[in-house]
């Protein structure tokens, strides 16, 4: 018996090690009473922590990616593609003390599995959460037409204020008049991938306009190719030295 408790913890640790070694380290930015502590996990998914309050956004990658993370309070969730909308991973998930906050469209996904934690917020409205304001911003492609995506109205990017802190998530999205009439974001997480929200050209121009203390280019694995995150940066400090471009590998393997 001792010897097969050995063999599972010898399999377990090494499990455990080995998701974690493919994690990129965490960042730390100081909030007025706590520190928080943002997580980058995979394309589009971040897991933020504050004053002992965990965040999932958009959980995607299977939940064995969220090994020897504390289980969410709260779960944003942008639209309703599989990337961001993932019923697999949030199945595999400690999630039953968790609050989704969630657009409509989302919503009916979840209806099923998840109907007494679901809170649904539309475009331009507030809500909160444990002191966290959240606002629902618009995000969707241009031009706006039958074809697109991303419907405006359809999926929510989220604002964030955290201890003194504004933190944009864009979820997909290009760069538009919402986005670029942003003020005062200390941190923002910001989609380019083609075909499916904006390149890098489009990305840094918004992003310029709206100037973020803080940037993290996310979610930029498109088909087929992933976007040039580098040459991000150059377009935005090239014009703009005091926006911090920070480049985390999102697709560590």
């Amino acid at each position: 018996m001792i010897k097969y408790f050995s063999i599972f913890l010898v399999v377990s640790l090494f499990i455990f090690s080995s998701v974690y070694a493919q994690r990129v380290k965490a960042d730390t930015i100081k909030g007025i009473e706590h520190e928080i502590i943002i997580q980058p996990m995979t394309h589009g998914t971040l897991v933020l922590s504050w004053n002992k309050t965990t965040i999932y956004v958009d959980p995607y990658g299977g939940a064995e990616l969220f090994t020897g993370i504390t289980p969410p309070d709260l779960i944003l969730i942008t639209d309703i593609h599989g990337d961001h909308t993932s019923l697999k991973t949030l199945k595999g998930l400690s999630t039953k003390n968790a609050t989704f906050i969630v657009p409509t469209a989302v919503a009916k996904i979840l209806q099923t599995d998840y109907a007494n934690q679901l809170k649904v917020i539309k475009n331009d409205e507030v809500t909160d959460f444990s002191g966290i304001k959240i606002t629902a911003i618009p995000m969707y492609n241009l031009p706006e037409d039958k074809e697109t995506r991303h419907p405006k109205g359809r999926g929510n990017g989220y604002l964030l204020s955290i201890d003194g802190k504004t933190i944009y998530i864009s979820g997909d999205t290009e760069g538009i008049k919402e986005m670029r009439a942003l003020n005062n974001i200390d941190i923002a997480f910001v989609c380019m991938n083609l075909p499916y929200t904006m390149d890098i050209n489009q990305a840094a121009d918004a992003v310029l306009d709206f100037e973020p203390k803080i940037v993290y280019p996310y979610h930029y694995r498109g088909n087929p190719d992933v976007s040039d995150t580098k040459a991000f940066k150059k377009l935005v400090n090239n014009k703009n030295k005091k926006i911090e471009v920070r480049l985390r590998d999102w697709y560590k393997k």
